[in-house]
C-alpha cells in the first residue's frame, strides 16, 4: 500500500498490547493513529499520533472526540468487548463500518451466538440451564466438570472450572462481576481437541484463511485453560470441511457479514465440531501475521484501508488465500508466565536473524509484575512467537528448540514459566 492516506487521522479502540501492530502498521502508512482506552498507561498509546482516556465502550464520548480531532475513520483494535462501540461510533459519525448492528447482536453475546449457530446446524458445547437465582432443581441437573463464562467477555476473563456446586456457586459468582450485562452461561466442560477457523470476508466472499489446531495448558486447575499455541493446519482440516464448513459459511452470508475478518473457536470430539466463541475482530493471536508470511496480504491493512474508504482494496480471495499454507507448516507459540515479578528473560535475543520467526508479539517485559488477577487469562502471556516451516518435521524442531531456550527468572531465580505443549504428540509425529 503506498502512502495514498498520507495525514489522514485513523481513531481506533482500545489500547492493549495485541492492539500495538495496528497501529504500527497505520503509522507506517502515513496514517495520523489516535487511540483511545480508559487507562492512560495502555501499551498501545505509546505507539500513537495522538492517545486519549475516553473509554473504548463510552459512545458519546467517542463520537465527541472523533469530532474534534476531524477522524477520518474510525477502527476497533483487538478487543471483542469494543466492538458494539465501534459500530455505534460509526453510525453516528456516518463512516464506514464492517459490522451491522444485527450482526454485533448475534457474535457480542456467547447465548445468542451460540442459539444463532444451532440454527444453522452449526453445534455448541452441550449447555446446563442456571440463572442466578441457582433454583435447587437446576442445580441437582448439573454434570461436573462445567465451565462457567460470562456471555460478554473474552480472553478467559471470568471464566472458571468448577468441579462441584461449592466451585459452581462462585464461578457464578465471579461469571457475573465480569459481565457488562449479567449473564452467565455453564456448559460442559470440554477435554479433547481443540481449533481455531479463521475466515476473510471481502464484498461479500467469504475464505477460510486457516484452519488450525490450538493447544491449552493444564497446569492451572479450575481456570480457564490459557492457550500454549497452536498448528497449522489442522489435523481435522478435511473433516471439518466436509461436515461443518458449508453450515459456517451460509450463517454468515444469511446474517450478512460482508467485510472484515472473523474467528471461530470450537472443540473436536468423536467426530463432531463444537464451536464455543467467536470474534469479529483481529485476533489477540494473530493468525493474520501467518497469513501475511505465507500469502502475502495484510488483514491490518484491509481493515485499515476499509475504515478509510469503505472498500477492502484490489486483494483477491479466491487466488490469494490457501487454507492448505501453500504447503507451508505453521504455528504460534504462547509463552506462559505464573505470578511475580520478572527479573530475566533469556533466548527472545535475535529473533530477527531466524528466518523462521515471522513475528514476536512481546506482551511483557523485565521488571513488570503479574499478578494473580491474570492467571488463568491471557494476561498471563510474556510473549508469542509466529513460525513458518518447510515441513512438519522442521517446525516440531523448531518449536521444540524455542520451548527450550526461552527462560523467565523471577526476583528469586525461581522459573517463571509454565510448561510448552507436547510438541509430537501435537503434530502426530510419535
Amino acid at each position: 500500500m503506498s502512502k495514498e492516506f498520507e495525514g489522514k487521522k485513523l481513531l481506533i479502540l482500545g489500547g492493549n498490547p495485541e492492539t500495538i501492530p495496528l497501529v504500527e502498521i497505520a503509522n507506517s502508512l502515513g496514517i495520523k493513529t489516535i487511540v483511545s482506552s480508559a487507562r492512560h498507561t495502555d501499551p498501545a498509546k505509546r505507539a500513537a499520533w495522538k492517545a486519549y482516556d475516553v473509554d473504548g465502550m463510552d459512545v458519546p464520548g467517542l463520537v465527541a472526540l472523533s469530532k474534534e480531532e476531524q477522524v477520518d475513520g474510525v477502527l476497533v483494535g483487538v478487543a471483542d468487548i469494543l466492538v458494539p462501540a465501534y459500530c455505534k461510533v460509526c453510525e453516528a459519525l456516518d463512516l464506514p463500518c464492517y459490522a451491522t448492528q444485527e450482526i454485533v447482536d448475534i457474535f457480542a453475546f456467547k447465548d445468542v451466538f451460540k442459539a444463532t449457530c444451532e440454527r444453522y446446524g452449526v453445534h455448541g458445547i452441550p449447555e446446563f440451564y442456571l440463572d442466578a437465582e441457582m433454583k435447587r432443581e437446576d442445580l441437582d441437573r448439573i454434570i461436573y466438570p462445567v465451565m462457567v463464562k460470562p456471555v460478554d467477555n473474552g480472553g478467559g476473563v471470568g471464566m472458571t472450572v468448577a468441579y462441584n456446586e461449592e466451585e459452581l456457586i462462585a464461578g457464578v459468582d465471579l461469571a457475573l462481576r465480569n459481565s457488562h450485562k449479567k449473564r452467565f452461561i455453564v456448559e460442559k466442560y470440554m477435554q479433547c481437541d481443540d481449533m481455531g477457523m479463521y475466515y476473510t470476508f471481502k464484498d461479500g466472499y467469504c475464505s477460510a484463511s486457516c484452519i488450525y489446531d490450538r493447544y491449552t495448558t493444564d497446569e492451572q486447575p479450575g481456570l480457564s485453560r490459557v492457550c500454549l499455541g497452536g498448528t497449522y493446519p489442522s489435523k481435522h482440516l478435511d473433516e471439518y470441511f466436509e461436515r461443518m464448513h458449508k453450515n459456517v459459511v451460509r450463517m454468515f452470508r444469511e446474517i450478512g457479514i460482508e467485510n472484515g475478518v472473523l474467528m471461530l473457536s470450537a472443540f473436536y470430539e468423536n467426530g463432531e465440531f463444537y464451536v464455543y466463541d467467536t470474534g469479529f475482530r483481529l485476533q489477540g493471536e494473530a493468525p493474520h501475521l501467518l497469513m501475511k508470511a505465507i500469502h502475502g496480504f495484510d488483514q491490518r491493512e484491509m481493515l485499515i484501508r476499509f475504515a478509510l474508504t469503505g472498500s477492502e482494496g484490489n486483494v483477491d480471495l479466491k487466488n490469494d488465500d490457501d487454507t492448505r499454507l501453500r504447503g507451508k507448516w505453521a504455528a504460534t507459540l504462547w509463552f506462559l508466565l505464573k505470578h511475580g515479578k520478572i527479573a530475566k528473560i533469556e533466548g527472545l535475543e535475535k529473533l530477527d536473524e531466524d528466518e523462521r520467526v515471522v513475528a514476536n508479539v512481546q506482551r511483557l517485559h523485565e521488571g513488570d509484575t503479574v499478578v494473580p488477577e491474570w492467571i488463568g487469562n491471557e494476561k498471563q502471556v510474556l510473549t508469542r512467537l509466529y513460525l513458518v516451516c518447510n515441513s512438519k518435521v522442521e517446525l516440531a524442531e523448531t518449536l521444540q528448540y524455542y520451548i527450550n531456550k526461552v527462560k523467565v527468572l523471577d526476583e528469586s531465580g525461581c522459573n517463571m514459566l509454565l510448561k510448552g505443549f507436547d510438541v509430537n504428540q501435537a503434530l502426530e509425529l510419535k
